[in-house]
């Protein structure tokens, strides 16, 4: 067994049915989908081999088994190595809100259980919440009580909802938002749990919640919160 990922890959939007469609294909049913569009300078999408254009955001969680296998399967067939078709990357998972959480994220992988003290080494982490769509207020209230600062959303589109139900044991939407939270470590706890009470599986909103270490940060104010 292995550890757990969180899988981000950009491509342009007429290749999101390309890299979906093999990562199916390698037992990852569960996929987020965003749109998104290019915004870096010319120097750095030269550097990437990428066009400024409009983007697909593929978010979906991964082992380090899968991850490899994904990884090969990317450059063998649908050559992500080549400029311009893309990139991809996974961020280890420092925590997870109940094993419900991680069922449906995984769907099935075989992973191994970290103690969350080995990546906790970090003043920040990214607290991210998938929830039914229209439900943002109620995940935001109750992050805000446990001293969250403020979030972003972004709408996306969820596949793979029908296996990943049978280990929730809950019908799910497939219209998702996804809400980002940066917040002090010391505060995550908290926020992930007021999430999970409040909005969670449990809740209208469906939420589940986990969190992201954040190696660097510029632009977040030392006493306080991310406001973005």
């Amino acid at each position: 067994m292995s550890k757990v990922y969180w899988m981000v890959t950009i491509t342009g939007r007429d290749q999101g049915e390309r890299f979906s469609s093999m990562y199916k294909s390698e037992k990852i049913p569960v996929i987020l989908v965003a749109l998104g569009k290019g915004t870096a300078s010319s120097e750095v999408l030269d550097c990437l081999g990428l066009e400024e254009s409009d983007k697909i955001v593929l978010f979906t969680a991964v082992t380090g088994d899968v991850w490899k296998h994904v990884k090969k399967g990317m450059e063998t067939k649908l050559n992500i190595d080549v400029p311009g078709t893309g990139i991809s990357f996974i961020v280890p998972v420092s925590s997870m809100g109940g094993q419900k959480s991680l069922r449906f994220l995984l769907a099935g992988q075989e992973f191994e259980k970290e103690e969350e003290a080995a990546l906790k080494d970090t003043e920040y982490e990214l607290v991210i919440v998938v929830s039914d769509f229209g439900y943002t207020n109620m995940v935001m209230d109750a992050a805000r009580e446990a001293g969250a600062g403020g979030g972003t959303v972004i709408h996306a589109k969820g596949t793979g909802m029908e296996k990943a139900e049978k280990f929730l044991g809950v019908s799910l939407a497939s219209e998702k938002e996804i809400t980002f939270i940066v917040a002090r470590t010391e505060k995550k706890k908290d926020i992930m749990k007021a999430v999970m009470e409040k909005a969670g599986m449990e809740s209208k909103a469906k939420s589940i919640v986990f969190s992201l270490p954040v190696a660097d940060t510029a632009g977040l104010r030392l006493t306080g919160d991310w406001e973005g």
